[in-house]
């Protein structure tokens, strides 16, 4: 494969329109911020085509155009992709484990959420990159809900953030992961010390409110063995749409190469 640069990217509406909303928001969001990075198999009337932001992988196209090999450096990165590509990625991979997703979209009113006595909800600022990054709690994987902006600066320059604040620290968050031209696909985080007082209900309904503001419409994706993020979305007024799988990918088969991503 090679690597496109922005001048060489295909239309997003040939490739992309076929999956559900937060894959055609990954490869647009992809593309408006710079943060993710395009390859195809080549430059010029491309076969395939492989989108990459944050830990997420999406293929298109026709898998025979693509050599296992060059897939080594998508290892550990959740892979979306049609059925045809998966005795490609089984190749590629020493483990391929599939992931059902369920996708919920906003439906419902929603009501006014009032936080806590002592606690701040508003839209993020760039500067509070800091507070972002400083986000953190044992054993909790926090870093990821700001990959998909290239991390703290960006998604806190963004203005597509909502925090709930207590004692001046920063202790949840709501954002736009994926933005793209009609869907903005949202996530959120709640450190676990501060969880069960809706506060991401707080933070997820005022971001819902921007982004419909804009004209889009909120998206949201989870794991269907997340159980609490559905509920979460249940209450925030977003209500089921779709369902898909994608595929948790292992290491590569045998080592890279041509390809560092």
């Amino acid at each position: 494969m090679i690597e496109l640069s922005p001048r060489q990217l295909p239309d997003r509406t040939e490739w992309f329109m076929d999956g559900p909303p937060g894959a055609t928001a990954l490869a647009e969001h992809a593309l408006l911020t710079g943060t993710g990075r395009w390859w195809a198999d080549r430059a010029h009337d491309p076969r395939a085509v492989v989108v990459a932001c944050a830990d997420h992988v999406l293929f298109r196209g026709d898998p025979t155009a693509l050599a296992p090999l060059s897939l080594a450096g998508f290892a550990a990165h959740y892979a979306q992709a049609p059925d045809r590509f998966l005795p490609l990625l089984g190749s590629a991979f020493d483990l391929l484990v599939p992931w059902e997703r369920m996708v919920y979209l906003l439906r419902e009113p929603q009501a006014v959420v009032r936080p806590p006595r002592g606690v701040t909800v508003r839209r993020l600022l760039a500067q509070d990159a800091e507070a972002l990054g400083a986000l953190s709690a044992p054993g909790v994987d926090v870093p990821w809900i700001h990959a998909s902006w290239g991390g703290p600066v960006g998604l806190a320059a963004s203005g597509h953030c909502w925090g709930a604040f207590r004692d001046g620290g920063l202790v949840a968050v709501a954002c736009t992961y994926f933005r793209g031209a009609t869907h903005e696909d949202i996530a959120c985080v709640t450190l676990p010390a501060h969880r069960r007082q809706r506060l991401a209900l707080a933070c997820v309904t005022a971001l819902c409110r921007d982004v419909t503001a804009r004209g889009h419409l909120p998206s949201w994706t989870c794991s269907r063995d997340n159980r609490a993020s559905r509920l979460l979305a249940w209450t925030a007024g977003f209500r089921l749409a779709d369902e898909y799988v994608h595929y948790a990918v292992g290491q590569p088969v045998r080592p890279a190469v041509g390809l560092v991503v």
